[in-house]
């Protein structure tokens, strides 16, 4: 039986006010500190499916905030392989213990934090030529990685990169592509007993904290550095991934 004790409730505030941070524009790896968090308080699958509508509610902000500014090719180009990685990936939480799972989530969240610590040098050695399919490639590793973690930012950041957008541009259709893979995801959630309306009124009284996370987002971008404000959050998440794989 679901219990609201003082634990969960201040994990979901605080998950909820960070996805408000991350959708404000502070990015980086906030959204990915997220579900880890979520599952120090409830079992990793309920923590899967109770942060998928609070990501939902910050997409609403992202895509208000960059509203047409993104490239529909790019971002259609990323849909079908993310519909694969969807299905993949819900065939692996259905299919795995619990403990497993969890494991897989530290596991995933470590990988994240070293992908982020190296990320400047990985970016620099990739010699990049585009091509269509990189695309659809880019789009089913996100799509797997979201499904289990909703953490499937670096594949797409990575494809972005390179495809000479401005920084709008960048931004407006990485936040389109994880609104559209948010919806994707629902359908399969719902059949894999992962989230149902009991589950988003659950946390349905943190939304209000999302766009008080949003207006702090835009205020640290324009007072905090952001190398500053990835360290503590690259930090963040190697504690996390600690707990997940240790506790």
């Amino acid at each position: 039986m679901f219990e609201y004790s003082l634990a969960f409730i201040l994990i979901t505030l605080v998950v909820a006010f960070l996805i408000g941070l991350a959708k404000g524009g502070v990015g980086g790896a906030l959204g990915s500190l997220a579900t880890p968090l979520m599952a120090l308080v409830v079992p990793t699958k309920v923590a899967i499916g109770l942060v998928l509508p609070i990501l939902m509610v910050g997409d609403v902000f992202s895509l208000a905030a960059y509203w047409r500014q993104w490239s529909w090719r790019s971002a259609l180009l990323l849909i079908p392989g993310s519909v694969l990685g969807v299905t993949l990936a819900t065939a692996f939480i259905t299919n795995v213990p619990a403990e497993v799972l969890r494991i897989g989530l530290g596991i995933i969240v470590l990988l994240f934090t070293l992908y982020k610590l190296l990320e400047n040098r990985i970016l620099a050695a990739i010699h990049y030529r585009p091509r269509k399919w990189h695309g659809v490639a880019a789009g089913g590793f996100s799509g797997f990685l979201s499904t289990i973690a909703h953490s499937g930012a670096p594949p797409v950041s990575i494809y972005l990169l390179y495809q000479d957008f401005s920084p709008q541009k960048f931004i407006a259709t990485s936040v389109l592509f994880f609104a559209v893979l948010n919806l994707i995801k629902v359908p399969y959630y719902i059949g894999a007993d992962l989230i149902d309306l009991q589950s988003v009124w659950r946390v349905a009284w943190s939304f209000l904290v999302v766009p008080i996370g949003v207006w702090a987002g835009k205020w640290f971008g324009n007072h905090v550095s952001k190398q500053t404000f990835e360290k503590v959050i690259v930090t963040l998440l190697a504690i996390t991934a600690a707990l997940l794989l240790f506790t």
